[in-house]
């Protein structure tokens, strides 16, 4: 059966979807031979050559899912001009994988990389709506008005952001720790909905995406999606 060729490329495992949209355009794939920069071109996997910087390309043999507890300082992304640490110097293996979604360079917590591009897109699809849970230490106390802003939608700078959640869990002299959990995933947004609101992120740490749990995993560490956690993803 044919395919539009941004989806091949995922399932290749070059990128997720919408990079592979990118690249296409950007003229570094051809299919049997000729470059291709439209995207609405379709192709057949037994019948077309597809090549990617002149690398014949083909679908993954085997599908990795993988679950890193991300430390702060390192961003996420697969390689970075200016020489930072990325996450790929923390999951090595013999396989071209990619970052489901992002974790700003200062947050840690839970995030999922994969070669399979379908899962890519069944996640980050804005229909799919899936909650995505945080801790944070942040200066100051929530007040009960704030509280109730946060839910119900903050501008940070143009933008008014969907129903949300946050409980206090601890509170300190100066400070204290909020539960948060968001469907959105605006750049540094749950950083920009507390400076909205005259509280300033200290740190910040996903621990959950829909019902995969970040659990007891190291900071630093990664380890496969167990059959059950594949089968959640798969059926979003």
């Amino acid at each position: 059966m044919e395919e539009r060729l941004q989806k091949y490329m995922a399932r290749c495992g070059v990128a997720s979807r919408r990079k592979c949209e990118e690249l296409i355009i950007q003229g570094n794939v051809k299919v049997n031979g000729k470059v291709v920069t439209e995207l609405g071109v379709k192709v057949l996997e037994d019948r077309d050559e597809i090549t990617y910087n002149n690398l014949v390309i083909r679908p993954e043999e085997e599908l990795v899912y993988i679950m890193l507890n991300k430390p702060e300082g390192y961003i996420t992304s697969n390689s970075d001009e200016r020489g930072r640490k990325t996450i790929l110097d923390l999951v090595n293996i013999d396989k071209r994988i990619f970052p489901i979604g992002r974790l700003d360079y200062d947050s840690s917590g839970l995030l999922l990389l994969t070669n399979d591009g379908e899962i890519y897109n069944k996640v980050i699809h804005p229909r799919v709506n899936l909650n995505k849970t945080y801790i944070a230490l942040v200066k100051g106390i929530f007040t009960e008005d704030e509280i109730k802003k946060f839910k119900t939608g903050v501008d940070i700078g143009g933008y008014i952001t969907s129903d949300a959640d946050i409980k206090t869990l601890e509170r300190y002299k100066e400070s204290s720790k909020i539960l948060v959990t968001i469907h959105e995933g605006k750049n540094r947004q749950i950083r920009k909905m507390c400076s909205a609101l005259k509280h300033e992120v200290v740190s910040l740490k996903r621990i959950s995406i829909g019902d995969l749990e970040l659990g007891d995993l190291q900071k630093g560490s990664w380890r496969f999606l167990s059959k059950d956690e594949v089968f959640y993803l798969n059926n979003l």
